[in-house]
């Protein structure tokens, strides 16, 4: 994570047991593995805990303000078409104030990646209750449980027109990286909600325990269910959680679109950004081949460390033999422990009345010549 982190703004300001640590974990990951330039890509973030992610990636990056995440984005990826333009923020800010920008963002269906961490508050401004906070949970605003009918982003995404969706929670991080890796090489819409803990607002207002209660919680109530009609995937207050990918299609994005409806007016002199469409054609070609050239790189290095880790297992028949020898060595060393004592013992008995003889000895001849002496001076 180091070379992905801005290690001087270190230690970052999440709680303990807050899962928006192993999101960038996986975000980085997707990264790395996808094979695309580091240096091609931008993160842009709104407000809240999540929108801290692009203080703290070591990529091009973009604090925004409240809800304006996704058109300051919008706007990076008009500029210049050859980023790889991600959205990194929360469900208050997407979905709450910048709701507005995400369903058209889906409709013109913007060449973006939208990752949201849901974690159904406003954790970084007090608790209150966010568009997606389950019915019957307990916020600042909403006291006495939630009254309001909550969204289901991934229905609302697919109802807007986004062409790539997927839901998984924090405790699923090889899914989460999965399924950003597969959107950061495709074109389109692309929206990631993550179920995410709130240890220190939301579960602790609703008494759930905390990080680690609540993947637990997830673990026990998760249903896979990849292609599922995002009709059915609310989400109620700790109720079951369906999760996978559920929406992938293509469709023209908005600059494609956009082009196509320009060459209807201008004809083959037509050019976007000073090029013409084969020579644009050329550069995405050219791109995907180094895209695969890196991917096969790592995959070899990856392979290569797998097999260097392996290795001396294979290897180590002696260490196999001491292995298997332990248990006979442990049961004679465990005999001659029980035997030692006993040895012991035995001497030391014997050792006792050694001493005793032998002072016996000594002392034997004087007894001995004060017993005769006494019969003499008797017999005088």
């Amino acid at each position: 994570m180091a070379d992905t982190l801005r290690m001087d703004r270190m230690p970052h300001i999440w709680c303990p047991g807050c899962g928006i640590g192993s999101e960038v974990n996986s975000f980085a990951d997707a990264v790395k593995r996808s094979g695309i330039d580091p240096k091609k890509l931008v993160v842009v973030s709104g407000i809240g805990c999540t929108g801290r992610v692009a203080g703290y990636v070591n990529f091009d990056s973009i604090h925004t303000t409240h809800g304006r995440a996704i058109p300051v984005a919008t706007g990076v990826k008009l500029a210049n078409p050859e980023l790889t333009v991600v959205v990194f923020s929360g469900e208050g800010d997407l979905a709450g104030i910048g709701g507005n920008h995400l369903i058209h963002a889906a409709r013109r269906n913007m060449d973006l990646v939208v990752i949201c961490n849901n974690n159904f508050t406003y954790g970084m401004t007090g608790g209150q209750v966010t568009p997606t906070t389950p019915g019957g949970a307990s916020a600042s605003t909403t006291p006495y449980g939630n009254y309001e009918y909550p969204f289901s982003l991934p229905f609302l995404a697919d109802a807007a027109g986004a062409t790539y969706i997927a839901r998984w929670t924090s405790m699923h991080s090889r899914n989460v990286t999965q399924s950003i890796e597969e959107a950061l090489l495709r074109k389109g819409f692309s929206f990631i909600e993550i179920i995410s803990p709130c240890p220190t607002l939301y579960l602790r207002r609703n008494r759930l325990g905390d990080g680690v209660d609540q993947l637990q919680n997830y673990q026990d109530n998760s249903i896979l269910k990849h292609g599922a009609d995002t009709r059915e995937t609310a989400i109620d207050y700790q109720g079951k959680i369906v999760i996978g990918k559920f929406v992938e299609k293509n469709k023209p994005t908005y600059l494609e679109a956009s082009d196509k409806c320009s060459i209807k007016l201008v004809g083959d002199d037509y050019q976007l950004y000073g090029k013409t469409i084969p020579e644009r054609e050329a550069e995405e070609k050219a791109e995907k081949e180094r895209i695969a050239a890196r991917r096969a790189a790592m995959a070899a290095a990856e392979a290569q460390e797998q097999a260097v880790a392996a290795k001396p297992r294979k290897t180590s028949a002696p260490a196999a033999k001491k292995a298997a020898a332990a248990p006979r060595a442990a049961k004679k060393a465990a005999t001659k422990a029980k035997a030692k004592p006993a040895v012991k013992k035995a001497p030391a008995k014997k050792a006792a009345p050694k001493a005793p003889a032998k002072a016996a000895k000594k002392a034997a001849p004087k007894a001995t010549a004060k017993t005769k002496a006494a019969p003499k001076k008797t017999r005088k």
